[in-house]
């Protein structure tokens, strides 16, 4: 039984100049390549750009669409295609013709026509001439033909012979730079030059490499950038914009593009860009034989489930292409449109001929999603994510990681030293001081105080809290429903980051505490937008007085589908913080060193190398304490007696009795002083003018402050265990709640003490102004982060503060909750 389609397809084959054959694939695989080389058709890529135009409407039409069955029969002699393939692509041609022509004449006729008006093939000698020299008795059979693929046709469904099977059809996404034929690859058919592509375009030269730089176009890509700028830029004025666009050098030809855009009210969106070269790239990977068919269709898909979120079908889709080519190149691509993408938007035989929301099913686009999440599994992705937000370009570095180089290793080493004073002999453990869950108590409690209106008065006995920082405490208010563990956390995972690039800490121990970090995060947060909305809030309540604030570029990993943190493996484990929690209580305790030091957000632990030494040079200088014996004694001396000791002992006695105070003083002032007189009548003189209420306030705080300000050195220095360190800030706190009531009353025997024990200086007027400043701002919690007094009750006093919304605060004593 003859084959209507065969019959048909190779009657057309002679009107192209072909001997008739009855069997359209039967010419020899070299002459087929050698033909499709003659019609510069040199690959599949150029190929499906052929079968794509062939039904594209208007001048020329019904030539390419017989050219298209010519370069069917030659592609599928030469192998290019299938047999299967081939006659599917027959079969659709076909049925258009005849959708588009009543009859054979008027197929003919339009041959004709176009053929004197379009000469499209190098080779036409005797080309179409076919048409006119066709006899009665030929054209009675053609027609029979004609007719017969009719009926043929007409009990066949027809469908669009571009790729289908599994998630091949994400492929179609390809066709913006070559339409993808096969659901195989053929790197010889498809792509030649693919590895050196790679390498010249993209600097891509092996799989590593390309996974990152797919994983970028996801989850950043150029949009990123673009995205930031174009917010910005559209709030501001024509000054501030031409200083943005003299400041970009070299990339003036994007800012004069991306303003032509603001002026001319073009939508601002371009992420096609990103995502439609995610597909290509995963072509390419799978091309050149880096991934594998799964991985790469994935990376397809996942690019394809990117576009189905962001854009209603595929015009919105080459438009927002079309801006970032422009962007890109720095020129405007838009009078391109029509020239550029009317094959794929308006062609019958395009491959966009499905509508944008059918490119992928529901278990395609889950599938990708579960691969997508499984590239990004590790929870050293959490660390990149992170710190990704202060260093953008961290996010090259996604997928499989790649060993730091010289500079950037130097860069880390130096940070590391230099800033945060951790040198590679503390190991990991050196972190855990890093870890601030005191920190993030203090700013939860302050957030739920502020929005009950239960801070702290801005008045205090030592002045008044700056107007500026008061605003910015009050305005907490707004974070009380997020916890703040993200604010530590964020900078917590920057510094696991330079760790990883120092090469300097065990690599297996930083991905733990990256593990840990995922848990406590997972735990405090439901998913990635509530951690986003709670970094937006509290990055915006407190910016970085020397950076510039990032609420922005939170807010853009919010709203980008593709942001990593959209794809992170949200889950934890067992339960183990980066670093140790402390007890309400005990973090109490060290806050009662006040402004003797910087606050203090978490456990101290033992230091090495440079901090060390300045530590023992510290503790020599001032107090005359060289090992651990000597401050063992001497915290126990502060404790039981102190510093108040000697004022009860020598000065107290003579508030009671003016004229003996008098006559010590005169005597004094007669003869030579040696220093110890001198610092005796300094002393005598606070006693008599009442010197900061030395003769009012109790004064044991100042020995409770220095108590536990030298054991936190104590426990630095590695003198005292950590059991002995907990036991002496324990009695310390013991301490200041037998002598006070409240942080006032405590700050006011603080700055006494401070006052009267103070040597002899003449900076003295600016050393009492700048400490009565630090206590205001202790009490006040302006700034937030002066210190940790106003979100704490006072040991033993009643609690007086309002429960947060969530979890995130410290524990109580243990042994208190029974």
């Amino acid at each position: 039984m003859i084959d209507p389609l065969n019959a048909w397809w190779a009657q057309q084959l002679v009107l192209c100049g072909w001997a008739f054959d009855p069997e359209p694939l039967s010419v020899s695989p070299e002459t087929a390549q050698a033909r499709l080389a003659l019609l510069d058709v040199r690959e599949r890529g150029e190929l499906g750009w052929r079968l794509a135009e062939a039904c594209m409407p208007g001048q020329g039409e019904a030539l390419r669409q017989l050219q298209a069955l010519e370069l069917l029969a030659l592609s599928g002699a030469a192998e290019w295609l299938d047999a299967r393939r081939a006659h599917a692509w027959a079969e659709w041609i076909a049925a258009d013709i005849q959708a588009q022509h009543a009859s054979l004449d008027a197929w003919l006729t339009a041959l004709r026509r176009e053929r004197g008006q379009i000469d499209w093939t190098q080779d036409d000698d005797g080309f179409l001439e076919a048409c006119e020299a066709l006899s009665q008795l030929e054209r009675e059979a053609a027609g029979v033909t004609w007719a017969a693929l009719a009926v043929w046709l007409s009990d066949r469904p027809r469908q669009l012979p571009w790729p289908v099977d599994q998630n091949s059809g994400v492929w179609r996404l390809r066709a913006v730079f070559a339409p993808v034929l096969t659901t195989t690859c053929d790197a010889r058919l498809d792509w030649p030059e693919v590895e050196r592509w790679l390498a010249e375009v993209w600097r891509i030269d092996g799989r590593d490499e390309l996974i990152r730089m797919l994983l970028w176009l996801g989850g950043q890509g150029h949009r990123y950038t673009w995205d930031l700028d174009a917010a910005r830029l559209t709030s501001q004025g024509g000054s501030a914009r031409r200083q943005w666009l003299e400041s970009l050098g070299e990339a003036r030809d994007y800012g004069h593009m991306m303003l032509t855009f603001l002026d001319s009210g073009e939508p601002l969106e371009w992420a096609a860009w990103d995502w439609l070269r995610l597909a290509d790239l995963a072509y390419a990977g799978w091309n050149a034989g880096w991934l594998d068919a799964q991985e790469a269709e994935a990376f397809a898909a996942h690019a394809g489930d990117l576009l189905m979120r962001r854009y209603l079908d595929w015009t919105a889709v080459a438009k927002a292409y079309q801006r970032g080519r422009s962007l890109f190149e720095g020129a405007d691509r838009r009078a391109d449109f029509s020239r550029d993408w009317d094959v794929l938007l308006r062609s019958r035989s395009s491959p966009w001929q499905i509508t944008l929301d059918t490119l992928l099913d529901d278990a395609q686009r889950e599938a990708a999603r579960s691969a997508i999440r499984d590239w990004r599994a590790p929870a050293w992705h959490w660390v990149l994510a992170l710190a990704a937000m202060r260093e953008p370009d961290l996010l090259y570095r996604q997928g499989i990681d790649r060993t730091p180089d010289a500079q950037q290793r130097d860069e880390a080493r130096r940070y590391l030293r230099d800033t945060l004073g951790l040198e590679p002999s503390m190991g990991t453990a050196g972190l855990a001081s890093l870890w601030l869950p005191g920190q993030v108590h203090h700013l939860n409690q302050l957030a739920a105080d502020a929005a009950h209106g239960a801070l702290p008065a801005a008045k205090t006995p030592f002045g008044h809290a700056m107007p500026e920082a008061v605003r910015l405490r009050n305005g907490l208010k707004h974070c009380t429903r997020h916890a703040a563990t993200i604010f530590m956390a964020e900078k917590y995972a920057f510094y696991l980051m330079m760790c990883a690039d120092s090469g300097d800490y065990d690599r297996r121990e930083l991905e733990t505490l990256a593990e840990s970090l995922r848990g406590v995060l997972s735990r405090f947060y439901s998913g990635p937008k509530a951690l986003i909305e709670a970094w937006a809030a509290w990055e915006a309540a407190l910016p970085e007085a020397e950076d510039p604030s990032l609420v922005a570029e939170i807010r853009w990993h919010r709203d980008d589908p593709g942001s990593p943190f959209h794809w992170l493996d949200w889950r934890h484990g067992t339960w183990l913080e980066p670093g140790e929690r402390l007890s309400l209580p005990r973090f109490t305790a060290l806050a009662l060193v006040g402004p003797l030091n910087a606050p203090v957000w978490s456990a101290p632990g033992p230091e090495v190398g440079s901090e060390r030494e300045e530590l023992r040079e510290w503790l020599d200088s001032h107090y005359g304490l060289l090992s651990a014996e000597a401050l063992k004694e001497f915290l126990d001396f502060l404790i039981e007696a102190g510093d108040r000791q000697e004022y009860q002992i020598n000065y107290a006695p003579y508030t009671l009795n003016s004229a003996r105070l008098r006559e010590e003083v005169a005597i004094i002032e007669s003869g030579e002083c040696s220093e110890d007189d001198r610092n005796h009548l300094l002393r005598l003189r606070r006693v008599e003018n009442n010197a900061s209420g030395c003769n009012e306030y109790d004064m044991a705080a100042w020995d409770v402050a220095q108590a536990v300000d030298l054991a936190i050195a104590g426990r630095q220095m590695d003198w005292l265990s950590a059991g002995e360190f907990d036991a002496l800030v324990e009695r310390a706190a013991h301490l200041a709640q037998a002598h006070y009531a409240s942080w006032y009353d405590y700050a006011r025997g603080l700055y006494a003490g401070f006052s009267f024990f103070m040597g002899e200086t003449d900076e003295r007027e600016a050393f009492l102004q700048g400490f009565g400043e630090a206590l205001t701002a202790w009490l006040t919690a302006a700034p937030p982060l002066a210190g940790g007094w106003a979100s704490l009750d006072f040991p033993g006093a009643p609690a007086r503060h309002w429960a947060p919304l969530h979890i995130d605060t410290l524990p109580g004593d243990a042994r208190t909750l029974h």
